[in-house]
């Protein structure tokens, strides 16, 4: 066998497993990995400005293809501990990222050394595995078992953490008989997908749940054909949006306290069945739980065991992969087709509620009103646009305006939810589909958190547009401290003494950005937002860099919601039908 550094053998291990894209920063105790990276030429590698980011784009390069792994990379302490955040959400949203760190040599862990922490016991909770690897000879083990643990059952993050004289002791490794171990997913079985249906069939109002598991399992394509043969409508969550297109006549649309749409509340509360395929009940979607179960049954299809049961008791659960348990559905309904109810009163419903409930987004005044932001981002940006958004009021706007038509088009740090998400995510898109049309959508907070990762787009030519919806505001939180009767801590507003002609809006984000190596816009009519879109895709080919249109909102804008599924609140206008500008090809 072949001798090398533990380092040699782990980037042939990430070559092998097809995990050739990296995203981090090196230092001290990391750079015997990143001495191996340049050695072998094998994996990419894309330097981040700050590691919480280069986890985040692993998030986002991850999510954005089917089958791909992101990696981030950091040195010991505090890179480490910086990552954290970006494990969680991948852990909170079943997203496979490997996190691989530097650390102090295995004499010293206990001795206090400089930047060295115990980050296998701090990432644990967040992870599906964390280790300190303190055997060189058990590195080529860690990381195929890191490979089997990601991918198998509910997908998710894990750490790595390699002592610096680990990584450049020798081995004995060959790379020519590696395999990667294989990956577990439970199955569904004929007997379960024929209880499924026995149940459904007794229903008058039923409906498909979809969740990112779907996404997950890459069965987007199975789901609506199911839906098309049992002729049931879909309601995706917020996760699993795109898994079947808005405009199909079978998605009913997503339900929620925020991002939902009226429609799809209205028909989940009219249903009396509720069939859930890898989704977890996320109390965003169902708010108060009796008003969500009242006068309906439910059967629950899930990866993970201890999802079943853990938000409310489903009257029948499933344990499977949503791919293996569609498959089943689908033998299963085929052979019983002749036998299956029409539920076609039932769709017509769904199909007039869609048409009829909806909110208004063609304001014109003056500062604009952010209904009319994402009116114009449909009608511009078109079907084949890729969405990425994090939190706050903008991605809440975002989940009720915008249309999303292809699996992984919308893609949103469901649960975590963290600020500065967005950039770093989005980033990481465009390294996984550099010819998608990629575009970012931000309120100011969000995109002030990790706006240095611009920096990255315009180093490495990843081009997209970032829609910055500017109020100078925590606007959600401003709204939700309304149940406090108060104002605080919320407003970012401030004459700036470089930017007198922002007029007292604060950051000027248009020359942070130029400062940053990318293109900015800044719109203050809703008559030239369109125009700035396209100017905007315009310059993001011509230059090959992030694009930013900022667009001035007015202060504040209160967005419908509430805490159960009958108590949305609407603060605006309603509309009679769907006012959205359809959409239009960008030249």
């Amino acid at each position: 066998m072949a001798r090398m550094r533990a380092v040699d053998a782990a980037v042939l291990i990430l070559e092998r497993e097809g995990a050739t894209q990296a995203f981090g920063l090196p230092g001290a105790a990391i750079n015997p990995f990143y001495a191996a990276m340049r050695d072998h030429g094998g994996i990419r590698h894309v330097l981040a400005r700050h590691v919480e980011g280069a986890a985040h784009m692993a998030e986002g390069y991850t999510r954005a293809r089917a089958g791909n792994i992101g990696i981030c990379v950091g040195t010991s302490g505090p890179a480490g501990t910086d990552m954290i955040t970006g494990l969680y959400s991948a852990w909170a949203d079943s997203t496979p990222i490997l996190c691989i760190t530097g650390q102090a040599p295995v004499a010293k862990l206990h001795k206090e050394d400089f930047q060295a922490v115990d980050i296998a016991s701090i990432a644990g909770p967040v992870t599906k595995a964390a280790t300190t690897v303190l055997e060189p000879a058990q590195v080529p083990g860690t990381f195929q078992q890191a490979f089997h643990l990601m991918r198998s059952g509910r997908p998710g993050p894990v750490l790595v953490d390699l002592p610096l004289d680990v990584q450049l002791a020798e081995i004995e490794f060959d790379i020519g008989t590696y395999e990667p171990l294989p990956v577990h997913k439970p199955v569904a079985t004929r007997a379960q997908a024929e209880k499924i249906l026995d149940l459904l069939v007794t229903a008058e109002r039923p409906l498909i749940v979809a969740g990112g598991g779907i996404v997950n399992a890459d069965a987007c394509a199975e789901l609506v054909e199911l839906a098309e043969l049992l002729e049931v409508p879909v309601i995706p969550t917020l996760m699993g949006w795109g898994s079947i297109p808005d405009d199909h006549c079978l998605m009913a649309g997503m339900a929620g306290l925020q991002t939902a749409h009226r429609y799809g509340n209205a028909t989940l509360l009219a249903s009396d069945f509720v069939l859930g395929i890898g989704n977890r009940w996320a109390n965003r979607h169902t708010g108060g739980l009796d008003t969500y179960t009242a006068g309906r049954r439910f059967v629950h299809v899930d990866i993970e065991p201890t999802q079943i049961g853990r938000v409310f008791a489903p009257d029948y659960g499933v344990v499977s992969d949503a791919k293996a348990a569609l498959e089943q559905l689908l033998a299963a309904a085929r052979d019983r087709r002749a036998d299956l109810p029409s539920w076609a009163d039932w769709v017509g419903a769904c199909g007039d509620r869609k048409r009829t409930l909806h909110r208004r987004s063609d304001f014109d005044q003056v500062p604009i009103k952010p209904q009319r932001v994402y009116r114009e981002m449909n009608a511009v940006f078109g079907r084949d646009v890729r969405y990425v958004s994090t939190i706050g009021l903008s991605q809440i706007a975002g989940g009720q305006f915008l249309r999303v038509y292809h699996p992984r088009h919308w893609i949103n740090c469901g649960q975590a939810g963290p600020l500065g998400w967005t950039v770093p995510a989005t980033l990481g898109v465009c390294v996984a589909d550099p010819d998608a049309t990629v575009v970012a959508l931000s309120g100011d907070y969000d995109f002030q958190f990790m706006i240095e990762e611009l920096a990255v787009g315009a180093q490495f030519n990843l081009p997209y547009i970032h829609v910055l919806v500017n109020n100078s505001y925590l606007g959600l939180i401003r709204q939700a401290q309304r149940a406090f009767n108060m104002d605080y801590q919320v407003d970012l507003a401030f004459d700036n003494i470089n930017s007198p002609d922002l007029g007292g809006y604060g950051v000027d984000h248009v020359k942070v950005a130029e400062g940053l190596g990318c293109k900015a816009l800044r719109v203050h009519e809703p008559d030239l937002i369109a125009d700035a879109f396209e100017e905007a895709a315009k310059l993001m080919a011509e230059h090959r860099v992030p694009v930013v249109v900022e667009i001035i909102l007015e202060r504040v804008t209160n967005i419908a919601m509430g805490q159960d599924l009958d108590g949305i609140i609407e603060f605006e206008d309603l509309a009679e039908t769907d006012d959205v500008r359809q959409p239009v090809a960008l030249d």
